[in-house]
């Protein structure tokens, strides 16, 4: 049985323990971090697409970290998390009760995001080649991370 802070591991994903958790507050610097009610944060540091649930393919915008070009995001403030999603290819996916979704994708150069808490274990993505591994490296005892 799962518990809340467990990861949950399918055969080509993990389920982030995130949904229901509501996004508190939204900072800006070369990354954009999306922090939860729980204590628990998501850190976005590469291009990132945002959509809608109901057109996930149709990009409303391109969110640019590292320029600082992220206004679209500031809808997601108080937002509540419906799904959280980290492929094992070292892509992100969540879906918020807004019906926005924000989608990054791996990087063969660069950590793309990374997500901490709740509770102890940090999630860094690092390059895609390395992903897998790192994953693997990094589980702890049961669905938590070290």
């Amino acid at each position: 049985m799962d518990r809340p802070g467990d990861l949950v591991e399918l055969e080509d994903r993990w389920l982030l323990p995130y949904r229901g958790m509501q996004v508190i507050q939204i900072r800006v610097s070369y990354q954009l971090t999306l922090l939860l009610d729980s204590g628990a944060q998501v850190d976005v540091e590469t291009e990132a697409e945002l959509s809608t649930l109901r057109a996930p393919d149709r990009v409303k915008a391109r969110l640019l970290p590292a320029r600082q070009d992220v206004a679209p995001a500031l809808i997601l403030f108080g937002a509540t998390v419906l799904s959280s999603v980290a492929f094992k290819s070292g892509s992100l996916r969540l879906g918020f009760d807004t019906g926005m979704q924000l989608k990054v994708k791996p990087d063969a150069r660069y950590e793309v995001w990374s997500a901490h808490g709740p509770g102890r274990w940090p999630a860094p993505v690092l390059p895609a080649r390395r992903w897998r591994r790192s994953v693997a490296m990094r589980r702890g005892d049961g669905n938590q991370w070290a």
